[in-house]
C-alpha cells in the first residue's frame, strides 16, 4: 500500500488526509492522476509539489509499495 497524503485546501476539499493506494510502483504524475480520478471536484492538485518519504519528487519518480507521498499545495501569506 502507498500512503497518500494531501494538506491544506486538497485536504478539505477531499474531506480526508489520508488515501490509500493498493500498488506496489506508481509513478508521482500515475498518483497525481489517480486521486484526481478518485476526486473529480478537486482543483490544485496541478499545482501541488509532491514529496515522496519527505523528499521532494519529479513527476516520473517511483513511489513503491510502503512509501509516503505527500500533495503540498503552494502556500501564500504574510
Amino acid at each position: 500500500m502507498i500512503r497518500v497524503l494531501l494538506f491544506a485546501e486538497l485536504e478539505e476539499q477531499v474531506g480526508r488526509r489520508e488515501l490509500e493506494l493498493h500498488k506496489d510502483e506508481m509513478s508521482v504524475g500515475a498518483i497525481r492522476d489517480w486521486v484526481k480520478a478518485q476526486h473529480p471536484d478537486l482543483t490544485g492538485i496541478e499545482k501541488a509539489m509532491a514529496a515522496v518519504n519527505e523528499d521532494y519528487a519529479e513527476e516520473s519518480t517511483l513511489v513503491h509499495h510502503d512509501d509516503i507521498i505527500a500533495f503540498i499545495p503552494p502556500v501564500s501569506g504574510g
